[in-house]
């Protein structure tokens, strides 16, 4: 399966954009993480059917109703990655 790397930056911190992409995820069977960067950014690993990380992909150009979304860059995700479901965290 195909994975990517997405990486947000906007107003993503403090408007439950993480969680948000939990649940957006979970709905279309991808799995992975959403982190918080140092920077302000989130970063989204993701793994799933072409499908799936299209609207995935998609649903981070707007994200959750608090947030406002200024550029998402994608990039391909790690080749050994290998998650089980969606969690969330801060990455240092």
């Amino acid at each position: 399966m195909p994975a990517r790397r997405f990486l947000i930056s906007g107003r993503v911190q403090g408007v439950f954009f993480r969680e948000s992409t939990r649940k957006e995820a979970g709905r279309l069977g991808v799995a992975g993480y959403a982190v918080n960067l140092p920077d302000g950014r989130v970063e989204v690993a993701a793994k799933g059917d072409e499908g799936a990380l299209g609207k995935l992909q998609q649903w981070l150009r707007q994200g959750p109703p608090m947030a406002r979304v200024d550029n998402v860059e994608v990039q391909p995700g790690p080749e050994d990655f290998s998650p089980e479901g969606f969690e969330t965290g801060w990455k240092d």
